[in-house]
């Protein structure tokens, strides 16, 4: 009799083991935002995140942005313009079928050819003028001029089959059908406004995930998200907005995870167009020539915002004044810039010589569903400008609409808008954004403010080539003196992540703030 116990009570304990471990094998993740899924549209922090679980890249990122092999175990230069990669072997995508340096060469020139994107990646092969395989596992690419940036951001260029991706289209991908990739997780199922699904790949080549089954359940709703996680409908939630934290805490069932990010919040301001279509007189009617164009104006900006009240109230302590357009820690801060000081009196009086003593009518637009408190924060803001006359609109609107709308370079741009700019390693905002609009040479592709120093164009040019780091840091620093002082955007704060998990799912939060279900454990 006691040996029959003894036994049932081995094999009670053994299900309860089973149960248990089945359970830890899935995992669901209240996601703020929803994946695009073809790996080369839409470029934003978020989509590179969900196309890192699919997708390979010759090069990986650590969570600390770092650099270590990825596709290609090794990366050379030859000579200034030339690097040769040697790609890992017996790498193959979730159909069985193999990865060679064709796909990499395919993969790099798709990135110029999806058709409608508001966001392509294709900074991030911008100086590249040829790719050529030297075999299935050598791949010389070879640039215009020297890129010491090239191999950080092929890290940011996600590689398809190309047999299966030729005649793909972003729909397909969508679909399914073409979202094949050699990543640690297999496309299962995608179902647009609710959920993404991702099966494990055993045949990956790299360290295998911990969970079998991810679901990203997508919750937009900040408060909704924790509401899940705190009612145990979720394992964890990405995202966390800053009121949402204390109460999270206090759940005796909730860890929570906070790091520091590699982005800038800011405001871009219009400065390049004569009438600026959000920028009006009292009556609303459009206002020529654009007040924007006024360094004293954009000043006025700048020292009307209590960046006290914004880090400490809106952002309750999780986030960090800014002083410029990349942080702490990255290659390029200026550490002698100092923090913008509130000073509602001089900014009027500064909108007086610029001619506005009553103010003007102005419109600040922002996501809602793309930064950590961005309809809150581009509310705040417009309060602060109210204050010292300006007679304000605030827009918050999805993240799909604003960034097809509000594309650089382009009629319909707005005239004021609250955005986050994440540093690709070093202070890369001062070619993508403040250089002079170049299409030919990929420089200043999201400078919506149309902004152009000629000093900051030569530090410039000879910051993207330099391979020296001490020297080009000097030279990056100088340049972010310049363009903070002529203030086209005006930096606000810089954000921190924030993750949370129910107990016994751990998690390690990265810089970049990408969503991982590989960091769980």
């Amino acid at each position: 009799m006691l040996h029959q116990l003894q036994r049932y009570g081995f094999i009670l304990l053994a299900a309860v083991l089973f149960s248990i471990s089945a359970k830890a094998a899935d995992l669901t993740i209240g996601a703020r935002a929803e994946p695009n899924i073809d790996p080369h549209f839409l470029y934003l922090a978020t989509n590179v995140a969900y196309g890192s679980h699919v997708f390979g890249t010759l090069v990986l990122h650590d969570d600390n942005m770092g650099v270590k092999p990825g596709l290609a175990v090794s990366w050379t230069p030859l000579d200034p313009t030339t690097w040769e990669f040697k790609l890992r072997k017996g790498v193959k995508y979730h159909d069985g079928s193999e990865f060679t340096a064709e796909d990499v060469k395919f993969s790099i020139w798709r990135v110029l050819n999806v058709p409608n994107n508001p966001s392509p990646y294709r900074a991030n092969i911008r100086t590249i003028v040829e790719v050529v395989p030297k075999g299935p596992h050598t791949l010389h690419i070879k640039t215009s001029e020297p890129n010491p940036f090239l191999v950080w951001r092929l890290g940011r260029v996600f590689i398809v089959s190309k047999k299966l991706a030729e005649n793909a289209t972003t729909a397909d991908f969508r679909s399914g059908k073409a979202a094949i990739g050699t990543g640690p997780y297999k496309f299962k199922e995608f179902v647009p406004g609710d959920r993404y699904v991702l099966t494990r790949n055993d045949e990956y080549w790299g360290e295998k995930p911990h969970y079998d089954r991810v679901t990203f359940k997508i919750i937009s709703n900040d408060a909704a998200r924790a509401a899940a996680l705190l009612g145990g409908d979720v394992d964890m939630i990405d995202f966390v907005a800053p009121p949402d934290v204390p109460r999270l805490k206090r759940d005796a069932n909730v860890d929570v995870y906070v790091g520091p990010t590699n982005r800038t919040c800011h405001l871009t301001v219009d400065m390049g167009r004569d009438t600026s279509p959000y920028v009006t007189d009292k009556k609303g009617k459009p206002l020529t020539p654009n007040p924007l164009k006024d360094l004293r104006v954009r000043q006025a900006i700048s020292k009307s915002i209590n960046r006290d009240a914004l880090v400490d109230i809106v952002m309750e302590g999780l986030a960090i004044k800014a002083t410029q357009m990349v942080p702490p820690g990255f290659g390029g801060y200026n550490p002698d810039l100092k923090v913008e000081k509130y000073d509602p009196e001089g900014a009027k009086k500064l909108l007086a010589e610029a001619g506005y003593p009553d103010g003007f009518g102005l419109t600040v637009h922002s996501t809602n569903d793309r930064y950590v408190n961005d309809t809150k924060v581009a509310e705040f803001i417009g309060q602060m400008l109210a204050r010292v006359g300006l007679d304000m609109k605030v827009v918050s609107e999805p993240k799909s609409i604003h960034f097809k709308v509000n594309k650089p370079h382009t009629e319909k741009m707005y005239s004021v808008s609250f955005l986050c700019w994440g540093a690709g390693g070093e202070a890369d905002a001062l070619w993508y954004h403040y250089h002079t609009w170049d299409k030919k040479k990929g420089l200043g592709v999201y400078n919506r403010p149309g902004y152009s120093n000629p000093e900051v164009d030569r530090l410039v040019q000879k910051i993207v080539v330099n391979l020296d780091q001490d020297e080009r840091h000097k030279q990056e620093q100088r340049a972010m003196e310049i363009v903070t002082k002529d203030l086209s955007f005006v930096p606000l704060h810089y954000n921190t992540v924030v993750v949370a998990t129910r107990k016994g799912v751990k998690y390690d939060v990265r810089v970049d703030e990408g969503t991982l279900a590989m960091n769980a454990r």
